[in-house]
């Protein structure tokens, strides 16, 4: 009889291999995510967690990041690609492009996986710490720094904000007629408004 570090082994090698392994690392995330929050949650953690090496993180999801918006956000996108996407043209267009950006993928779901978020907020005080970084540190504040903006840490709150709220209004409780207005009509009322919060006056003089 094989000795069982070597049975262990062989399984890990296994599971390194398959989608049981993607799945094993978005269990422990979601575990490691609610208990930490997103700063305190390591890739090494999250492994260990989940019994594979921590290499898989990046296999399966190009990183903590990615392993975050798949597994609390239940996103179905990479952030690095959409930070790329969002700093993908003009300046004076990111708010737009930002807009279309997150529409697009909630939209897709019919708003389900963002509502979803939302209800674990509201009811896991450390879900709700995990998301804010996540939005105001991995997506904003990135876009921020890339743009040189000032006032990054105020800037990339007012961001987060437009954008969980349109969320909350759109997919959530469903106001009406923007819950069901198209896109266009919502990127042209609101992109404005977030285009200020990225490089406009906040001074308000």
């Amino acid at each position: 009889m094989a000795p069982v570090d070597q049975v262990n082994q062989k399984r890990r090698g296994r599971r390194a291999a398959g989608e049981d392994t993607r799945a094993a690392l978005l269990a422990a995330a979601r575990e490691t995510f609610v208990e930490k929050g997103y700063d305190g949650a390591t890739v090494r953690a999250i492994a260990a967690r989940a019994g594979v090496d921590a290499a898989m993180v990046n296999h399966w999801f190009g990183g903590k990041e990615g392993l975050f918006a798949q597994s609390v956000l239940q996103l179905p996108f990479d952030p690095a690609e959409i930070l790329r996407r969002l700093l993908d043209g003009p300046v004076d267009e990111a708010g737009e492009r930002i807009i279309r950006t997150f529409v697009t993928v909630w939209d897709a779901t019919g708003g389900g996986t963002f509502a979803a978020l939302i209800r674990s907020v509201t009811s896991h005080q450390e879900v709700a710490n995990a998301l804010r970084s996540f939005f105001i540190n991995a997506i904003f504040k990135n876009l921020l720094t890339e743009i040189g903006a000032q006032d990054r840490d105020l800037r990339a709150t007012l961001c987060a904000t437009q954008m969980v709220g349109l969320g909350i209004v759109r997919y959530v409780v469903r106001f009406e007629p923007l819950a069901s207005a198209d896109m266009e009509t919502v990127v042209s009322a609101i992109a404005p408004n977030m285009q200020r919060y990225l490089t406009g006056d906040l001074s308000g003089s």
